[in-house]
């Protein structure tokens, strides 16, 4: 009965002097507000990179997708059309077709009549026309890519900068988690750089995979093209 008693003291004891543990949540949200007022403009600045990303990234992936299109049967209408003398219904068969190979092609049926060379150069300057537009504001992608993780990183050096600060100003006195919140809040912006920077650089990559095609297939057009035009009556 003693040991008894003595066990039951001590289980008492051991209660007492454990303190509860509080378990402390962190949203993201939290998260991200929590850097101060130059953590939260960072911050800022990538969300609006984030956005102009997605979308050039889908308004360019659109663009692109509608000039892919393309039927087998155009070229040998066209070829057709030439090999018998009717061009303007040629033209009229460009004009009907919205993509990059029918308005190369287009180009260079207005040039019948010249020399090959000429209709050659005629081509090659429609193309990087059509180049051009397909390549428009990708760059932007390229340059969000590389630009938001260094802005992510400032924002971390700017509250690395502040917590040290912090620290000297109270003479070594700091309180640790205090001073690791906000180490852990720095380290935050450059996280969300990173994300940013990833998307955008998948994002550019992927175009400029689909942009790739769609002028191989402008360049196969044209050869084909000046092929049937140096062709023996």
């Amino acid at each position: 009965m003693k040991h008894l008693f003595l066990l039951m003291s001590l289980a008492q004891s051991t209660k007492d002097v454990d303190p509860e543990v509080e378990e402390k949540s962190l949203s993201i949200m939290d998260l991200l507000l929590s850097g101060g007022t130059g953590g939260v403009v960072i911050i800022a600045i990538l969300f609006v990179l984030l956005f102009v990303a997605v979308y050039i990234y889908f308004e360019r992936l659109f663009a692109i997708k509608a000039a892919s299109k393309y039927d087998q049967s155009f070229m040998h209408q066209i070829r057709d059309n030439v090999a018998s003398g009717k061009l303007e219904a040629a033209k009229i068969l460009c004009a009907q077709t919205n993509n990059p190979v029918a308005r190369l092609t287009e180009k260079g049926i207005s040039r019948i009549g010249h020399p090959l060379e000429d209709i050659n150069k005629a081509i090659e300057n429609a193309g990087r026309l059509e180049v051009y537009k397909l390549e428009k504001n990708v760059s932007i992608l390229a340059t969000v890519a590389g630009a938001a993780p260094m802005i992510g990183f400032l924002g971390t050096v700017i509250g690395m900068i502040l917590a040290f600060h912090n620290l000297a100003t109270s003479a070594g006195s700091a309180d640790m988690g205090s001073l690791a919140e906000g180490i852990y809040t720095a380290m935050t912006t450059t996280v969300a750089g990173l994300v940013v920077g990833i998307v955008a650089y998948i994002g550019y990559n992927h175009l400029v995979v689909r942009t790739d095609k769609v002028v191989h297939t402008m360049e196969a057009n044209a050869v084909d093209f000046l092929d049937m035009l140096n062709e023996p009556a």
